[in-house]
């Protein structure tokens, strides 16, 4: 069988990349290919993930063993069979290939070709500039603060401002331990 996957980027809106591969090829394989399609070198930790319909990550195939602790099955690109991992039309996947800025292409098979094989991975459309595969530090603190400032307009949009109103306290509301008079509790301390 032949794999028709597509890659697309979030950063870069014309970015588009169709890359074809037998199914009996690796992710190390696949993993390559992506790279040559894009032009980047192979010097960082990526991986793969398999997502579910709502690109929830689900399981990581690794470039290199990272030797985890953890009771979790870990899997390697290179000991990793497309077709042992993923089956269906429309599979989800990332692949991260900025660990650090933790930026990813989004990936889905697009197209399964049954009977047919091929001998090597190949793009066969590629549009757009694909994004820096890495960022600089500048570059990467700015889509942090650009990130928590977006965070915090959320919480106050969730929690409400900060500030509050004295007018809006009800002092008849606070009948701490017997005191009726909420002017008096400054003596407690």
């Amino acid at each position: 069988m032949v794999y028709k996957f597509r890659l697309l980027s979030d950063e870069v809106e014309d970015f588009r990349r169709d890359i074809e591969i037998d199914s009996d090829a690796t992710f190390l394989d696949l993993h390559k290919a992506i790279l040559e399609s894009v032009g980047y070198p192979d010097d960082q930790m990526t991986s793969f993930f398999i997502c579910n319909d709502k690109w929830i990550k689900e399981k990581e195939i690794t470039r290199e063993d990272m030797g985890s602790m953890s009771e979790e099955d870990s899997y390697i690109m290179e000991e990793c069979v497309l077709g042992e991992h993923v089956e269906e039309e429309k599979q989800k996947l990332m692949y991260v290939f900025d660990p650090l800025g933790d930026r990813v292409f989004y990936m889905e098979l697009s197209k399964i070709r049954f009977g047919e094989s091929c001998d090597k991975a190949t793009c066969t459309k590629s549009t757009g500039e694909a994004p820096a595969q890495t960022l600089n530090f500048d570059e990467l603190m700015s889509k942090n603060s650009a990130a928590g400032a977006a965070n915090d307009e959320l919480e106050e949009d969730f929690y409400g401002s900060d500030g509050y109103n004295d007018d809006d306290i009800d002092e008849e509301g606070y009948n701490i331990g017997g005191i009726e008079d909420i002017s008096s509790i400054d003596d407690l301390y």
